[in-house]
């Protein structure tokens, strides 16, 4: 599966428990598909290895933290006063919200592995 929005990055401690960290950030236009797209990592994770979540430190095959925030950004006029030495920033206008999720994923060896070939991560 190819994913769009969400970018890994892989680590992995000394007992090779592995975590993948993503994190996507999407305007109105993209967030029905930003959602799909974590919805099919989710649901490769309960299907494949059904009944495994659980933490790793308890015995399970893998878990993983789902976090969102809405923000909407306020662009800023900005100018350098030389002869101050210092920044001006002004309020300019208001864009439109957008929805930033991130997801991790921990996982056995063998839950990461089939992880990196479900979604081509390398």
């Amino acid at each position: 599966m190819t994913l769009h929005y969400l970018e890994f990055d892989y680590s992995e401690d000394a007992e090779g428990t592995g975590s993948f960290d993503a994190m996507a950030s999407a305007a109105p236009a993209q967030v029905a598909a930003l959602q799909a797209e974590v919805t099919r990592v989710l649901d490769w994770a309960h299907r494949d290895f059904a009944g495994a979540r659980e933490p790793l430190d308890e015995g399970g095959d893998w878990d993983y933290e789902l976090q969102g925030v809405q923000e909407v950004a306020t662009t800023l006029q900005t100018r350098y006063d030389a002869a101050a030495g210092r920044l001006d920033l002004q309020p300019g206008e208001t864009g439109a919200p957008r929805l930033t999720l991130t997801l991790t994923v921990s996982g056995t060896p063998a839950f990461c592995e089939a992880f990196r070939g479900a979604f081509g991560i390398a």
